[in-house]
């Protein structure tokens, strides 16, 4: 099913995608120059697709890098708590190692002995 929806929202996107490309092939002057539109320094003769696929392309990739260091602090808090549950779970293995087994102990029973003892008066 969802690969489904995908294609039923991707084919379109792509079809536009063609179609935009067909229609702009005309090589365009992209110029980094904006003093001297005459004889700029650096200028490229591209296809107006190219310039607009490269333009959304740089967008997905610096939005990309600002989510990603905007998420800094969530991946922090996260490393923080996956040490912090590892050191739990050792503390309960630990604690369990040494406690003592409830099947043949009851609270007063004597330690080595495997007797029985009233608790100690008040």
């Amino acid at each position: 099913m969802i690969r489904f929806l995908k294609s039923l929202v991707l084919l379109p996107i792509a079809a536009l995608v063609i179609l935009l490309a067909v229609a702009n092939r005309a090589p365009v002057q992209l110029s980094f120059d904006p003093f001297n539109a005459d004889a700029p320094v650096f200028s490229v003769a591209l296809p107006l697709y190219a310039i607009l696929f490269g333009a959304v392309a740089l967008g997905i990739v610096v939005g990309g890098i600002f989510t990603w260091l905007g998420q800094g602090k969530t991946r922090a808090r996260a490393r923080y708590h996956r040490r912090e549950a590892v050191r739990h779970e050792r503390e309960v293995s630990r604690l369990r190692a040494y406690a003592p087994d409830s099947e043949t102990s009851s609270p007063y029973t004597v330690p080595n002995t495997g007797r029985t003892a009233l608790p100690a008066p008040r």
